[in-house]
Parts: C-alpha cells; structure tokens; sequence
C-alpha cells in the first residue's frame, strides 16, 4: 500500500478534518482515506457504476405492467363520490 505525506495544511482546514474524523469516530487519516474512496472512484468502480446505469436506462423503457390488482386514482375517486 502506498503512503501519501502533505505538507502545509492550513490549520483551519486541519481543524476541519481533526472534528469530521471525530465526528465518525476515525482516526483523520482513516476518514482522509474515506473522502479519496468517495471521491476519486477507481476504474473498477466506475466500471461497476456504468454497468448500473445502463440497467437503470434499460428499465426506464419497460412498458408499465398495468393497473394491476389495484383501482386507478380515478376509480377510487368516482367510488368515494358515489358514498
């Protein structure tokens, strides 16, 4: 595993990440580590991601099942209307 060293953080930025990481009950490197996997995907989880959209898209252009064995809004209206 590689090691990342930076250098001259403002303090309030510091300060920033010391209460986050505290906040989630992390050590600041464990929660910097957290902020790089959420932020900077890697080319599997990207990959992963777009496999994902792409089932979402498909779903998108499914022709709806139908009412189903419930009544529409509009039944259900003229019902209650009719009480």
């Amino acid at each position: 595993m590689a090691t990342l060293y930076v250098r001259n953080i403002p303090e309030e930025l510091y300060r920033a990440l010391r209460k986050r990481a505290q906040q989630h009950r992390k050590t600041i490197a464990a929660e910097i580590r957290t902020m790089f996997e959420e932020n900077f995907p890697t080319a599997s989880a990207l990959r992963k991601r777009k496999r994902i959209f792409r089932h979402l898209e498909n779903l998108r252009f499914l022709v709806s099942p139908g009412q189903g064995p419930f009544p529409s809004s509009e039944q259900m209206q003229r019902e209650d209307r009719e009480r």
